[in-house]
């Protein structure tokens, strides 16, 4: 059992670090909530404890202080409605009104402070202001996967000020760090990664630490057409990194000594513009015609790749297959996840993660389909390559 499973709120004030940094409209209706659905349980637990729950989050980037586009106010109804409790306000994360209204929490009462990048401090990782943080509070919960990659004030400087009985991750960042765990460290072979994505140089740091890990590594994407021109491949106008093709026939002679089996595109769906609406045809990877651009693996690679995937144990998915945005080029994304979504009713543990990712098994509807979606983006990201998280080494160091 977890450290914040087996705790007592009861009477405790918990300061929890939430990641509230959800999409807002132009009239500031969130488009997705799927970051604040999934810390709803930890603040439930605290307040059926008998405790009271003060939550910190940052939204957007604010460059120039408080404004009123990137104010945490906009959640709040909606929040209110998420937990069946009236959600309080405070207009600042440290000052007067926050100490006050802090201050006053009674058990089962809930508080969400402003948005805490309206201080510079925040993303700087300023001391003084994670202490005035820590004195709003009893207990620290760190529930903010996506933000664990940051050294910032309230993910990772602020669990100092905190004994180590009373600084936890909550219920995310558990299943954050355990899905992780399963797959980096006790992961069942067949093993397969399943990268995709526009550029290599975005993805050759989890390459790397996989070839260590996967028994097959499956390439698509933007970035399969850097692999397919450095060995010798036509590609037309396809996204290519020149100055990482080295880089490509790198990886796949170390995944060859290693004996991994890298899966790259045998076909594409190929067409003349970026554009939805332009002619397309199926085409062998190594020889896409001049003026023609793949934007999707096509019908041969969607069976080869769902083959490999349905034959796995554990699985990992990071990137789509195409630009699955258009609806002419979301085939072969869409398959992806209909095969991880067969291996895991098969019994494969599968980890989907990274934006991309994630709003592909949303849009298809497979979320309840596989072994865990990620609410961490770069965080997870970092995570599989290697990196130690500075919002979790703060816990756990």
């Amino acid at each position: 059992m977890s450290q914040f499973s087996s705790h007592s709120f009861a009477g405790q004030k918990a300061l929890i670090r939430v990641d509230f940094n959800v999409p807002l409209d132009d009239a500031y209706n969130i488009t997705d909530d799927t970051r604040m659905r999934a810390t709803i349980p930890t603040i439930q637990k605290i307040i059926k404890d008998g405790g009271s729950v003060i939550l910190m989050s940052h939204l957007g980037r604010p460059k120039d202080g408080p404004t009123s586009k990137y104010s945490l106010i906009h959640i709040v109804g909606h929040l209110s409605k998420l937990l069946s409790v009236e959600v309080q306000f405070a207009n600042d994360c440290i000052g007067e009104e926050a100490v006050n209204k802090a201050a006053a929490l009674q058990p089962g009462q809930v508080l969400l402070l402003e948005n805490l990048r309206f201080y510079k401090e925040e993303e700087k990782g300023d001391d003084a202001f994670a202490q005035k943080l820590s004195k709003l509070g009893d207990v620290y919960v760190n529930d903010a996967f996506g933000t664990a990659h940051r050294a910032h004030a309230s993910t990772a400087v602020i669990a100092q000020f905190f004994a180590p009985g009373s600084k936890m991750f909550g219920l995310v960042m558990n299943a954050e760090v355990a899905s992780a765990e399963k797959v980096l460290h006790g992961s069942e072979k067949p093993f397969t990664a399943i990268i995709g994505g526009a550029k290599v140089s975005d993805k050759i740091l989890i390459i790397e630490n996989l070839l260590d890990r996967a028994t097959d590594i499956i390439i698509g994407g933007g970035m399969a057409y850097t692999f397919f021109k450095a060995q010798g491949g036509t590609i037309g106008t396809s996204i290519c990194e020149d100055d990482r093709m080295p880089l490509a026939l790198e990886i796949l002679a170390k995944a060859k000594a290693k004996g991994v089996n890298i899966h790259l595109p045998v076909d594409n769906i190929i067409t003349t513009e970026f554009s939805n609406t332009t002619e397309r045809k199926n085409c062998e990877s190594m020889s896409i015609p001049d003026g023609w651009m793949g934007l999707d693996i096509g019908e041969a690679t969607r069976a080869k790749f769902a083959a490999v995937i349905e034959s796995s144990k554990t699985i990992l998915w990071n990137g789509p297959m195409g630009v699955f945005e258009m609806e002419n080029y979301q085939a072969g994304t869409k398959a992806i996840a209909e095969a991880v979504a067969a291996a895991t009713a098969k019994g494969a543990f599968s980890l989907v993660g990274g934006g991309d990712s994630v709003a592909a098994v949303n849009i298809f509807g497979f979320t309840d389909k596989v072994s865990y979606v990620s609410t961490g983006g770069g965080a997870m990201l970092e995570y599989f390559e290697g990196k130690v998280l500075p919002g979790i080494a703060a816990i756990t160091a």
